[in-house]
């Protein structure tokens, strides 16, 4: 019997070196119907011709003439890309052999899953959650996301206390599994984000629809991380800071969604002062030049925000609590001491 059509994309910007390492795990994949696409985003390393010469005959590419971000990038090329599935698969994601199925299997199992995302796990520490998504993602009512197995940057060791596949709010874009029509109806990724925070707003965005986003920890991949981006690269904190506030904008139900959306603002002036005080002005700099071009492009935002709101079919749940509390002042820094987030998401 022929499984359904699973398009693999790996979106390469200058990561030869991790393309090398990784991509031939991703092509050992025991799944009888898969393409494996890479998508080159301008790369102005050797990436596309290390690719013709080793892999030609065992993927596909596409090549970018500009680095239009990962948001941007998957957008160009998915449609051009035909496949009843695809994975959205980091370059620096080592996967297990046995991988696929298990996505595919949920995916199958209802028509109203949108999205999938394996167990993440540290690929360079087997033992630990990943930080970019662990075992399912949350966001709480003023935009910062937490996962089963990480809040902020205390990552949990696997002990199997996330094995149940459960829906979750987001999806990581890490390792992504998504059904190409729901992509295709949610309008795929907001383009302006470029990178960071865009699986969150599609997420968030699938979930209006009525599709719902899932983990399925019999999944495992291992993530390498900070691949394109390395921890603690100012444009990676810009783009964070930016994007939050533009997810909030878009997204939020709330009649008082502007109250919210400023006292994010103010809670990043705290994490302004706190980088000051570490000694890191650079940060505090970027998260004004963050806001500062949130505010200039304020008018298409709310654009989109009105769009949004006309298409709502129904309203994802947040965690109605502030998990910045929760950690920094309540000392919650597992999942599992949120007694109160018990709620958040269905068993499947």
């Amino acid at each position: 019997m022929v499984s359904p059509k699973v398009a693999v994309v790996v979106l390469n910007y200058n990561t030869q070196n991790l393309l090398e390492k990784y991509l031939n795990y991703i092509l050992a994949t025991a799944y009888n119907n898969m393409d494996v696409w890479v998508v080159d985003n301008a790369s102005t390393d050797n990436s596309v011709a290390f690719l013709e010469s080793q892999f030609q005959e065992q993927i596909k590419i596409l090549v970018s003439t500009e680095n239009r971000g990962y948001a941007g990038g998957y957008n160009w090329a998915l449609n051009q890309i035909e496949a009843e599935f695809y994975v959205l698969i980091n370059s620096d994601v080592r996967v297990s052999k046995n991988w696929l199925k298990p996505l595919v299997n949920l995916a199958l199992s209802d028509s109203k899953i949108g999205a999938i995302q394996p167990k993440i796990l540290d690929d360079k520490n087997p033992e630990y959650f990943e930080y970019a998504g662990a075992s399912g993602g949350y966001i709480d009512k003023w935009g910062y996301p937490f996962c089963r197995g990480r809040i902020f940057d205390s990552l949990e060791k696997d002990s199997g206390q996330y094995n149940d596949t459960k829906s979750v709010f987001w999806a990581s874009g890490a390792c992504l599994f998504i059904r190409a029509e729901a992509f295709q109806k949610s309008s795929g990724f907001d383009a302006d984000f470029f990178a960071h925070m865009e699986e969150i707003d599609l997420c968030w965005r699938m979930q209006n629809l009525g599709y719902q986003i899932y983990v399925e920890p019999s999944s495992e991949v291992y993530h390498l991380g900070g691949g394109t981006l390395s921890e603690g690269s100012p444009f990676k904190y810009y783009l964070n800071f930016r994007n939050s506030l533009m997810l909030l904008t878009k997204n939020l139900t709330s009649s008082f969604w502007f109250l919210a959306l400023l006292w994010r603002m103010v809670l990043d002036g705290i994490s302004a002062v706190k980088f000051l005080i570490e000694g890191k002005p650079k940060i505090v700099f970027t998260i004004l030049k963050a806001h500062f071009k949130f505010w200039s492009t304020l008018q298409p935002t709310i654009a989109k925000r009105k769009q949004i709101q006309k298409s709502l079919n129904s309203k994802p749940k947040c965690y109605n609590k502030s998990i910045v509390w929760s950690y920094f002042v309540g000392g919650k820094k597992k999942f599992t001491d949120l007694s109160d987030a018990e709620w958040l998401g269905d068993s499947h």
